[in-house]
């Protein structure tokens, strides 16, 4: 119970990019923090940086239980848990398996969902605590051939207001972080999945000129690093009394704001200019 004075921090997709930086920020801001990921090989840097490594996977359930229950009997408690394991799975509709769409909504929305279920009781003990779900700006817009990814973002804002509803009277806070286009390899595995579910056949073009948009030179310049998430993160779990939500890096802002000003046709014919695809496929 060595720890059990400090701060302890869950972040989930440590592995690379945002989780990452997340855990080594907050491991300079003096937390105990649990980098948890399934790619354990590659969280060695963070090992060495002093930072416990943990083996999870957001789709097992077992494997859950299994990391809670070890941090709790490691460090005596959590206090904040970041959900941020996550990808984007793009294709059209009508091409997109099912069991492709049930896969993105088990990492990006139920694996998150089940990792609260399992601290909630510690930080309900302890009356304080911070969850923290990594959304998008993806969360409040719609980009051409994302409905599953947006689905699923879409999903991680609602359960986040309800929730913070339910546990405010615990002294629990829950804050959404609303990040715009970060320099991970999120893109890159975003675009190869829609190349291969729609590149080929009745939505090619869309999918090639969306593919363009997400991993082409332009954009690749249009990236915040993923620092500016997690000094975001940072920001929300050591204020006290954070925002709800935080839209933060490339085009974050001004995109949420397009969307609430303009009608549904408009934002749709604003997104199919911004991906260079005309109005018909």
């Amino acid at each position: 119970m060595g720890h059990a004075n400090k701060t302890v921090a869950l972040v989930t997709g440590a592995s690379s990019g945002i989780g990452e930086a997340t855990a080594l920020k907050l491991k300079q801001l003096g937390y105990t923090v649990f980098a948890a990921a399934r790619r354990v090989d590659r969280m060695q840097g963070l090992h060495d940086a002093g930072i416990h490594v943990v083996a999870l996977d957001v789709t097992d359930d077992a494997s859950m239980q299994t990391a809670v229950a070890g941090i709790v009997a490691k460090a005596g408690r959590i206090d904040v848990l970041v959900n941020n394991a996550g990808y984007g799975s793009y294709g059209a509709v009508e091409d997109v398996p099912l069991a492709e769409a049930r896969a993105q909504f088990d990492v990006n929305v139920f694996g998150a969902a089940r990792l609260t279920q399992l601290v909630l009781p510690h930080m309900r003990e302890q009356r304080h605590g911070t969850i923290v779900n990594v959304s998008s700006m993806g969360g409040k817009i719609h980009t051409l051939l994302g409905a599953w990814y947006h689905g699923t973002k879409f999903a991680l804002e609602a359960v986040s207001d309800c929730l913070r509803l339910e546990v405010q009277p615990f002294g629990i806070d829950v804050v959404v972080i609303e990040p715009g286009g970060i320099k991970t390899e999120w893109a890159g595995i975003a675009a190869d999945k829609l190349l291969s579910t729609s590149g080929q056949g009745a939505y090619a073009a869309q999918a090639k000129a969306m593919a363009n948009s997400m991993v082409g030179k332009a954009s690749r310049k249009r990236q915040s690093p993923p620092r500016l998430i997690a000094d975001t993160i940072a920001k929300a779990v050591t204020a006290r009394r954070p925002k709800t939500r935080y839209a933060v890096g490339f085009g974050a802002k001004p995109m949420i704001f397009m969307r609430r000003i303009l009608s549904d046709r408009a934002f749709d014919g604003f997104m199919r200019m911004a991906t260079g695809v005309g109005k018909a496929a």
